[in-house]
């Protein structure tokens, strides 16, 4: 029973860790600001979490060498799946 809610888990940007790199699989089209699809955050780009500020909002990510900003609530719209 363990396992599946193991594999139920849907994981966002919210769950990587400091230094943790994520494929980007999928996201709300219509929840993502338009701007943040320009600068790299599509499906299958590569994101990684370089700092959580101080009350864990905003995230500081590297996406396919942009660096940005986002907020905890935009984060958690964006899916990942998590690279080794």
């Amino acid at each position: 029973m363990l396992e599946e809610l193991k594999t139920n888990i849907i994981n966002t940007i919210v769950n990587l860790k400091p230094g943790e790199i994520g494929i980007i699989t999928n996201f709300s089209v219509d929840h993502i600001p338009v701007k943040l699809q320009e600068m790299g955050c599509l499906p299958g780009n590569e994101v990684r979490l370089i700092q959580v500020a101080p009350f864990n909002d905003p995230l500081f990510l590297n996406v396919n060498g942009n660096f940005l900003a986002i907020r905890k609530e935009t984060a958690e719209l964006i899916e990942i799946s998590k690279v080794a």
